[in-house]
């Protein structure tokens, strides 16, 4: 069972090191036991000649009934648990890259107290990264930001929905009006968040639409650098509302009036959920409720 985790693990990965962080030992015992699987089975299942690990035609041929094993034992064991009224098992729980959102660490404090026999994994990512791996199943639960509403085709628990604004130093040319347009804004240096975040792509998409070509002079990963940036006179910062009153004595927020589509931030799960999930979204929708 070990051998087959360490093989979906490279398989997903690519990689034997990030294979090896993700099940939590050595890059040599993963190696090990690939190894070990291959002289069992007769074949090479990974082809490390190149610079990633990529699969043979065995590796390929094996992948899909690797995890249907790993889902059948499973199942068995969360049946077993159904009857005996016992959660435990493992949970990899996503948070956007920088997260400041004190409720979600409420809530997995909350569930570890009442079940501490389940283990919990934290990974920080982009938002759309994360949900590629909710819906790959590689993550059961993730707080991410979107555009517009949460994704598709997942369970959701909308948190915030806000526009965005331009948060503007003082003294900048700008900072006197009640409200700005995307092409107001574009003709100045722009701070904000990276790429896959749900604030960038209502800004990204907002300015396809119009066909604008920002001038993204910075970016950071967190809100707080973003304005901060910004407040040193390094360029208009793009937040959302609550971020930017965040920073109000730093900071002037002024509306993007053409600017409609809201910024979102949701929790996002997948459809079949696990009893430890079930436990782990009561908690979750107590925290933020």
């Amino acid at each position: 069972m070990r051998q087959l985790e360490y093989f979906i693990a490279v398989a997903e990965e690519a990689n034997f090191t990030r294979a090896a962080q993700r099940v939590h030992i050595s890059q040599s015992g993963v190696s090990a036991q690939i190894r070990q699987l291959e002289h069992d089975l007769g074949a090479t299942l990974v082809d490390r000649s190149g610079r990633t690990a990529t699969l043979t035609a065995a590796g390929a041929a094996a992948l899909p009934h690797a995890r249907a094993v790993l889902a059948s034992a499973g199942a068995v064991r969360q049946a077993v648990d159904d009857v005996n009224g016992l959660i435990r098992g493992r949970l990899v729980v996503g948070m956007v890259t920088a997260c400041t959102v004190t409720p979600l660490f409420n809530a997995l404090a909350a569930f570890h107290r009442a079940h501490p026999g389940v283990e919990i994994t934290l990974i920080e990512d982009g938002s759309d990264r994360l949900t590629e791996r909710v819906r790959a199943g590689q993550a059961d639960l993730a707080l991410i930001g979107a555009s517009g509403a949460p994704p598709p085709g997942l369970g959701a628990l909308p948190i915030i929905s806000e526009r965005l604004v331009a948060a503007l130093p003082p003294g900048h040319p700008l900072a006197g009006r009640a409200r700005v347009t995307l092409a107001d804004i574009a003709a100045y240096p722009i701070v904000c968040l990276p790429a896959g975040t749900g604030i960038r792509t209502v800004l990204d998409q907002a300015c396809a639409a119009q066909g604008l070509q920002p001038d993204i002079a910075l970016q950071a990963s967190a809100p707080g650098a973003v304005a901060d940036l910004a407040g040193r006179g390094l360029g208009i910062a793009i937040l959302s509302a609550s971020m930017a009153a965040s920073h109000g004595a730093q900071l002037k927020a002024v509306v993007i009036e053409d600017i409609q589509t809201p910024a979102v931030l949701a929790l996002i799960w997948t459809a079949a959920d696990s009893p430890a999930l079930r436990e782990l979204l009561h908690y979750s929708r107590q925290a933020f409720s």
